[in-house]
């Protein structure tokens, strides 16, 4: 870890302590958003709230104010800031989790808290990537919630396998996601995003408003393995980059596709980004 890229801890706007986080050890009713901070500003700031406010109203019945959690986020870059001992706007990783302060395995209510963690930044592998195709469909799909073991376990088994990562088929055999990303294919004209039930990346998000603003078709169908040698191109992306690109899923290889790549982050820089 370089000085000028720490890591730091805030919850509900002060400095964790260690009794604060030994409480999370084993906590995995919980969500989150995690975010690239370039220059002191989010893109798609707004995608990222309402992913807080939404899976904190379906996990907790409630949802912390915008206006407080847009203080803790700029209380964690501030604080980042200083302590890199940086003159200029700060780059960094941001994650942000919201918990219930009451822990697991109970019904009790609750405000929730949130949990602000910054660091080094990141812009992910430059692949491209061989991914394992692997059965798998996750609880409350919609939500970015924590303690999903079965993506690290499907990762780890992937690798073991000889491939970078996995994607992931639902019951009706069709592509849904990838263990920390989103799936996206090119069918030569058009950007095919899969119809499946999936987490939304903000990405996902930043990616397709400004696609539909630059005027590129994109449209949602299924995609299976046996569909695979049709499409033009794929590719999977997250808050760490709009687009890494993938050579091949199970044991069918897919065409490079530099013109669906760079259409992928054109459109991520096409999206102002803007301060907490």
């Amino acid at each position: 870890m370089s000085e000028d890229s720490p890591t730091l801890v805030h919850l509900n706007g002060r400095t964790a302590t260690t009794d604060d986080l030994a409480t999370l050890a084993f906590a995995g009713h919980a969500h989150f958003t995690a975010m690239q901070v370039r220059g002191g500003r989010i893109r798609g700031l707004d995608l990222h709230l309402e992913r807080l406010r939404s899976a904190s109203v379906e996990l907790f019945g409630r949802a912390l104010p915008e206006d407080l959690v847009r203080s803790h986020l700029r209380t964690a870059l501030l604080a980042h800031l200083r302590t890199a001992l940086r003159e200029g706007p700060a780059d960094l990783s941001l994650t942000a989790t919201v918990y219930s302060p009451v822990g697991e395995f109970t019904a009790a209510d609750a405000q929730p808290a949130l949990l602000v963690r910054t660091g080094p930044p990141s812009s992910g592998p430059g692949g491209p990537l061989a991914l394992a195709a692997t059965e798998h469909e996750r609880f409350l799909p919609h939500v970015k919630h924590v303690g999903e073991v079965a993506k690290t376990h499907l990762l780890r088994r992937a690798v073991a396998e000889g491939y970078d990562d996995a994607a992931f088929l639902d019951r009706e055999g069709r592509f849904s996601e990838a263990t920390i990303w989103n799936l996206v294919f090119w069918d030569g004209d058009s950007v095919v995003w899969p119809e499946a039930r999936i987490l939304t990346g903000t990405t996902l998000g930043i990616v397709r408003r400004q696609l539909d603003r630059l005027g590129i078709g994109q449209r949602v169908a299924p995609v299976t393995p046996d569909g695979l040698p049709a499409l033009a191109g794929a590719a999977v992306m997250n808050s760490w980059t709009p687009g890494v690109p993938v050579h091949r899923i199970g044991t069918t290889r897919l065409p490079a596709a530099p013109h669906f790549l760079e259409l992928l982050h054109r459109a991520h820089e096409a999206e102002p980004p803007t301060a907490p």
